[in-house]
């Protein structure tokens, strides 16, 4: 979860230069990574896919004023407003990005991998489709999540020392230097546009997620079946907190312009 989803980025980056404050060659070259290309399809007044640049441009020309994103999860339809067909998509696809403003589209990414490894190729189609108008389910403010987080990380720490992490084995150890060494180091995050808050707490949901996935990796300190189910029922609520903060740090630039239009 340190690593920036591809909704994410999307969003970062399309609100970027909708706002003006990116070039299109640079937004795209930070939305698709280290990932082969990006496409996106079914766009209106399009009759096939399109590349990554023309396709923002052409949401921005259809009256787009923000991007917004979801990532939901089995019984946690974070960020989604519906209809059934673009939710099952999007939670098939783990994450959805949503136009606020001019048609009402959304956008699930689909992934191909192909290539031996070390030399895999990624491509990314943005499925764009029809969404409800509505408030998005279950999104915090940018105040909550970040006390909701506060909280979020004692109860985090406490549950590593109580699953006794650390000492489950090598694989914990490397887990760990890892994740203390990116912590350290830091990393760019979000785009131009963004209140200093929205990336504060970006990082700090990112933290979260990755001394979770640390917690409920296969490191050998689980012994029993039973204890693997505690580990997961003890860490579920701390996992959902961090996902609610990273869409409401994503969405961000879509509460500041609606904050100014009040």
């Amino acid at each position: 979860m340190l690593d920036e989803p591809r909704s994410g980025r999307l969003a970062a980056w399309g609100n970027a230069l909708i706002a003006g404050l990116a070039a299109p060659d640079d937004v795209a070259g930070e939305v698709t990574g280290g990932d082969t290309v990006h496409r996106v399809s079914g766009l209106p007044g399009e009759t096939g896919p399109v590349g990554l640049t023309l396709g923002l441009g052409r949401l921005r020309a259809l009256g787009v004023t923000g991007l917004r994103i979801a990532l939901p999860v089995p019984g946690h339809p974070l960020g989604l407003s519906g209809p059934p067909e673009f939710n099952a998509r999007a939670l098939a696809a783990g994450e959805a990005v949503i136009a606020v403003g001019g048609p009402p589209v959304g956008l699930v990414p689909e992934v191909t991998e192909a290539g031996p490894r070390g030399d895999v190729h990624v491509e990314v189609e943005w499925h764009c489709l029809e969404v409800r108008q509505g408030p998005p389910a279950d999104v915090p403010s940018l105040s909550e999540a970040e006390r909701e987080l506060a909280e979020a990380l004692r109860e985090t720490t406490e549950a590593l020392m109580k699953l006794d992490v650390a000492g489950s084995g090598p694989t914990a150890h490397a887990a760990l230097d890892a994740y203390r060494a990116r912590a350290e180091k830091g990393h760019e995050v979000l785009a131009p546009g963004y209140p200093p808050r929205a990336v504060r707490v970006l990082a700090l949901a990112q933290r979260v997620g990755a001394l979770v996935a640390i917690a409920t990796g296969e490191h050998g300190g689980a012994v029993s079946a039973s204890e693997i189910a505690a580990r997961a029922e003890l860490l579920r609520p701390v996992e959902r907190t961090a996902r609610r903060a990273q869409v409401a740090a994503y969405n961000a630039y879509v509460e500041e312009a609606e904050r100014r239009r009040d």
